[in-house]
């Protein structure tokens, strides 16, 4: 007997469970780069654009990275 479509998974797919604190720890360690827009309009006019970008790091990661493009 076969099992539902949504509970099937691809063989290849490996799912692991970590903590919380261990998935900030590779985040900082490689580095995370977050870009998003805000624009507010009325009628397809633009009254207010932001472009934001933020990139979070740690500072030695920060610091390797920044050592390597001098």
């Amino acid at each position: 007997m076969s099992q539902p479509v949504a509970t099937r998974r691809p063989a290849a797919v490996r799912y692991e469970r970590i903590a919380l604190v261990d998935l900030l720890d590779r985040l900082l360690a490689g580095g995370v780069v977050i870009s998003g827009e805000v624009r507010l309009s009325i009628a397809d006019v633009d009254l207010v654009h932001i472009s934001l970008r933020a990139l979070i790091s740690s500072v030695s990661t920060a610091l390797e990275h920044g050592s390597e493009h001098s």
